[in-house]
């Protein structure tokens, strides 16, 4: 039996799991996309970085040559190059960080950009129990933070990391030639002990990161949730409920935010502690020679320069690689999304469903979400071309997964599904879904335009089909009594029309759409009889000459049915027209006369029953 795929925001990613470093690996083919690029980026980086460790050279000399001439004059004994040298250098380290960056742009937001699209395409080819079961507000911020990390982690990686790497090799160089081998030692040691405990503590605080974002995507998704029901929420007076469960996530973000705030205090002190010390001994040293007359005023100089120059990026790496860790952890869930599999696949030789006719037929189809639940057992039925086939039953019949199984939002576990005798499970998936167009029970719009919404049937469509097929849908009326008619805005979900008008709109991308094979999911049991009349009007010329699938509340609305199926706890127990079945004095002739008995109660205009 297939199962819905269960998923949590936070259930995969523990407080306390590592991040996977091989995730830089799968950002190798973003950077490769500009392979020139990359390559120029790194000669700039090269040449910022040996103007910046040239600098506290070119002081070292200009502090030896004002040393050398002491008095009045000796501003003018500095020679003119030494301090022109040095104004360049330090122009040069900053004109090539910023032609590094601007080169590499184009890199990063190229990424990002890749990146983002995979992630939106991947989740549109994921199978409905995925969608259901997701929560809209942590996916989202999950996308948001991965899609920011990822230009974080290939620019400061790149050139920060690096670079800093490169100016410790540098300056260790430097002071093993022109100085003892002591200055070296204490550099490397200090950096190592710099490194370690950065690593180390770091490492420790990630619990902390992860249980912050974990605790963000709660509280956005429990706002989230609580806007998208604002009705609901009002019906029941609950404003102040929903504020206490809003709230109660938010003392827990606030909680874990101040574990994160305290865990990078204590990291910040230590390497405060850290380049303090190495300072001191570095200033020791050098301050004793100076005294000695073994090394000169500039050289003092120029190591309190390299220290200073060494140790700012160096407390910077530390931030660097704290921010590393936490974009790693951002990407991972991101990347996560892309390693969800789906269970819905083209097949490798898939071809393009021919379609002839539009005759649909279920041949022997078993299918449950649950192994302990089976929904439909050996169902068989056949819709001939541009019939009308109309399934009714009690709710949890299986009614709705026939709809869901023939749009193959799921695959049949026995059994198949055939149109113009293609197996569905042997075709592309966007050649099935082009060939069917669904009239759901609760159409959702986007927020957007009533001309955008019907247009969405068929992006290309020109606005004389547009309005042609919300003239069909009987919407030209509405249309005209708005005052921006086509572009009246809708509002999320289309909250701002009525269900009847929520509904034509719907029929009308359909009719845009135009397609052979038509599913009616309930199409009109949410509405008033005076709607329900109107839709049905729009629905019966949508399905004219179009083999169509009806999903059934209301049997007054399928008495034109070529054929009716009851469907009973997944099985269909009786078959044949209105008249036929009334005949049988069965299942459907009792739920007919039921609802025969509840009509009289509810108020319709004159002329509609």
């Amino acid at each position: 039996m297939r199962q819905f795929a269960q998923h949590s925001d936070s259930a995969d990613h523990p407080a306390d799991q590592r991040p996977d470093w091989r995730i830089l690996r799968s950002l190798w083919p973003y950077l490769m996309e500009f392979r020139a690029r990359v390559v120029l980026s790194m000669l700039l980086l090269v040449v910022a970085k040996l103007a910046t460790v040239a600098m506290p050279l070119a002081l070292k000399y200009i502090v030896d040559a004002l040393e050398a001439e002491r008095g009045m004059e000796a501003a003018l004994a500095v020679p003119v190059l030494l301090v022109l040298a040095y104004g360049g250098l330090r122009f040069a380290s900053t004109l090539f960080g910023e032609l590094r960056d601007a080169v590499f742009a184009r890199v990063a937001e190229r990424a990002m950009r890749r990146v983002s699209l995979n992630v939106f395409q991947h989740l549109h080819r994921l199978e409905l129990s995925y969608h259901l079961s997701r929560r809209t507000g942590g996916l989202a911020r999950d996308i948001e933070r991965g899609t920011n990390s990822i230009s974080f982690l290939l620019r400061f990686a790149i050139f920060n990391v690096v670079p800093t790497l490169l100016e410790i090799v540098m300056v260790a160089v430097i002071l093993l030639l022109v100085f003892s081998p002591g200055y070296v030692m204490v550099v490397l040691l200090a950096v190592l002990a710099y490194l370690i405990f950065s690593i180390r503590i770091t490492e420790w605080r990630t619990r902390f990161v992860r249980e912050t974002n974990e605790m963000d995507n709660r509280s956005n998704t429990r706002a989230v949730d609580s806007l998208l029901n604002y009705e609901t929420v009002k019906y029941f007076g609950n404003e102040t409920f929903e504020a206490q469960r809003y709230d109660a996530d938010l003392v827990l973000w606030e909680e874990a935010r101040m574990k994160n705030r305290l865990s990078l205090s204590a990291l910040n002190s230590g390497q405060a502690l850290i380049i303090a010390v190495t300072m001191t001994i570095m200033m020791w040293m050098a301050a004793t020679q100076v005294a000695a007359g073994t090394i000169t005023l500039g050289d003092l100089t120029m190591i309190n320069a390299y220290m200073i120059q060494l140790f700012v990026p160096l407390n910077a790496l530390g931030f660097i690689y704290r921010e590393i860790r936490q974009a790693l952890i951002n990407v991972e869930r991101m990347f996560g999304l892309l390693e969800q599999p789906p269970q819905v696949t083209d097949p490798e030789d898939g071809a393009a469903l021919d379609t002839r006719g539009g005759e649909v037929v279920f041949d022997g189809v078993s299918f449950g979400y649950h192994p302990q639940r089976p929904i439909l057992h050996a169902v068989d039925f056949r819709i001939p071309a541009g019939q009308k086939l109309a399934v009714v039953g009690p709710s949890g019949a299986g009614k709705s997964t026939l709809a869901r199984l023939l749009f193959r939002f799921f695959d049949v576990e026995a059994g198949s599904i055939r149109i113009d005798g293609q197996d569905l499970r042997a075709v592309t998936q966007a050649s099935l879904r082009h060939v069917i167009g669904v009239v759901p029970q609760d159409a959702v719009l986007f927020n957007d335009t009533i001309f955008s919404n019907i247009a969405y049937g068929r992006p290309d469509a020109t606005r004389e089909e547009v309005e042609d097929a919300a003239r069909r849908a009987h919407l030209t009326q509405f249309i005209a009594d708005l005052p921006e008619g086509f572009e009246t805005m809708v509002g999320e979900r289309g909250l701002k029309v009525s269900g009847g008008e929520k509904q034509r709109i719907a029929i009308a991308r359909v009719l845009l759409k135009d397609p052979p094979i038509l599913i009616l999911d309930e199409a009109t049991s949410s509405l008033d009889a005076h709607a329900e009349q109107v839709v049905l009007e729009a629905l019966h010329e949508v399905a004219a000459r179009r083999t169509t699938l009806v999903i059934a509340h209301r049997l007054s609305t399928i008495r034109d049915a070529d054929q009716i199926l009851v469907l009973d706890a997944g099985r269909i127990v009786e078959s044949g027209d209105h008249e036929t079945l009334l005949a049988a004095q069965g299942a459907y002739a009792a739920l007919w006369q039921a609802q025969s008995r509840e009509r009289p109660a509810m108020p319709s205009p004159p002329g509609n029953t």
